[in-house]
């Protein structure tokens, strides 16, 4: 490797070396601000090394990593996200009793793991980051140990973490014993070329890592215990999961999935038809009836992931698409879930739809937060939702993916029911008050949601330079 290549690939390196950083620190000194202050100041640096990642010819380390624009722009997202979540965490952190520094170490290091898999090139590097994030998020799901739910939700991540490794471990092994080869390019080819029909092994082996994936994204039917650990999480930690870990593992499903374009792929095709079509209706209807938010926004996390699909069975890596709706989803994430955190008192989350009735006239700004959030998730003009979801449309459309395009309009409007049911809840004349009071929001957390909501905006409203960087890409294939 040239110095060139290390320092294209600084940007991934930015969060593990912060984490060391923060490490030596709280060797010297124990303090919150200082440590929250780092961890935000090395992923700002980590964002700031981009532009000249972009500039620069794709970097690669042997066959594992590849820092090609995809990488760019998807690890310029992620850490984007992981920032967000750490101005959010600290004010949150604030309010609690346990010790609040080692949870920036751990949050660094799953960042580290999420955008190794952006630039995976291999199975090997997509496994290693993969284990990184996962390993990483078991320790922060059950970071408050002093609370049952937390531990409660910790061990059932570990359990489905568990088996969706045993599900891809067997699957590579399998691949490996019929291709010779771990890298995504021969891969891919197999996948494409093979008559899976007359090759058992590479049959299994595919479908054990497509169940993997799809444990790690909580697809229907994978989706065992998902909103049980949304809700045990802690806030900030749960938006991170919606966010920064499913963005990570579908990006890398591009990078293994969305170069398949031979004469076989068609059953590739079909694995993926069903699970998003089982997702989105699965994500939105289990959301129905929730009275609890946190478990309707990870159920609507399922159905989002489902939206994605279309994009990766349409149009694999060339997909804009998958970009706009994945930035799209990141700001709402931000701004939805950033209200819960900023609205919970101390001990325990808000959450509860009872516990929010009227809170339009108790916190204003923020119901409007809340509710443009809502507003995007579910897709209505002038948000960057609306727009994700139109060109998930036009690409399945264009593919001719007519069941894709009909599940996604029906599970469309079937989520704006429980999302309308939960603005009504907002503006409602109800008497009663959070209890006990929300906090003041720390001026972290505004900068998070400001920033947010300018970026769903344009993303809605002039949707044009974002979608010049998306085209600028080209060939988003670097292995």
């Amino acid at each position: 490797m040239s110095f060139d290549d290390l320092f294209a690939l600084a940007p991934l390196a930015a969060p593990a070396v912060t984490a060391l950083v923060v490490l030596l620190v709280l060797c010297v000194r124990r303090s919150h601000r200082l440590v929250a202050t780092l961890s935000g100041l090395g992923l700002a640096f980590g964002l700031a090394l981009l532009p000249a990642a972009w500039l620069a010819p794709a970097a690669k380390v042997g066959e594992m990593l590849v820092l090609d624009r995809l990488a760019v722009v998807f690890t310029g997202m992620l850490l984007a996200m992981a920032l967000a979540t750490v101005l959010l965490a600290a004010g949150y952190l604030e309010r609690q009793k346990e010790r609040r520094e080692e949870f920036y170490v751990f949050l660094l290091l799953a960042t580290t793991g999420a955008v190794t898999l952006t630039a995976a090139a291999n199975l090997v590097s997509f496994f290693l980051g993969l284990e990184v994030l996962s390993v990483s998020l078991y320790v922060l799901i059950a970071y408050q140990r002093e609370r049952r739910v937390r531990l409660e939700a910790g061990i059932k991540y570990l359990v489905l973490g568990g088996v969706s490794t045993s599900f891809m471990l067997l699957g590579m092994a399998f691949v490996y014993a019929k291709v010779g080869s771990m890298s995504f390019g021969p891969v891919g080819e197999a996948m494409g070329w093979i008559p899976l029909r007359n090759h058992l092994p590479a049959l299994m082996g595919f479908g054990l890592i497509i169940v993997g994936v799809g444990f790690k994204l909580a697809l229907v039917p994978m989706h065992l215990w998902a909103a049980d650990v949304y809700q045990g999480a802690p806030a900030p930690v749960a938006m991170f999961i919606a966010t920064v870990s499913k963005g990570a593992v579908f990006v890398a499903a591009l990078r293994l999935f969305g170069n398949v374009a031979h004469p076989y792929d068609d059953s590739w095709r079909l694995a993926f038809t069903v699970l998003a079509v089982a997702s989105m209706f699965g994500g939105n209807l289990l959301a129905l009836r929730q009275e609890n938010l946190k478990r309707l926004l990870a159920y609507s996390s399922i159905a989002q992931v489902g939206y994605l699909l279309v994009a990766l069975v349409a149009a694999g890596t060339a997909s804009q698409a998958a970009g706009l709706y994945l930035a799209a989803y990141f700001a709402t994430s931000v701004l939805a879930w950033g209200v819960l955190i900023v609205l919970s008192p101390g001990e325990e989350d808000a959450q509860a739809l009872g516990d929010l009735r009227g809170l339009a006239w108790r916190r204003p700004r923020l119901t409007a937060l809340l509710t443009l959030a809502l507003i995007s998730l579910a897709g209505l003009p002038l948000t960057g939702g609306f727009l994700g979801k139109f060109l998930l449309l036009e690409e399945g459309v264009g593919e001719r993916l007519w069941v894709l395009v009909g599940a996604l309009v029906l599970s469309s409007v079937v989520g704006l029911f429980y999302y309308l049911r939960v603005i009504a809840a907002l503006f409602s004349r109800a008497e009663d008050v959070l209890s006990p009071p929300a906090p003041p929001v720390p001026v972290a957390a505004k900068v998070a949601l400001v920033v947010a909501l300018v970026v769903l905006l344009v993303l809605g409203l002039f949707p044009a330079p974002f979608l010049g960087l998306l085209r600028a890409v080209g060939e988003w294939r670097g292995f």
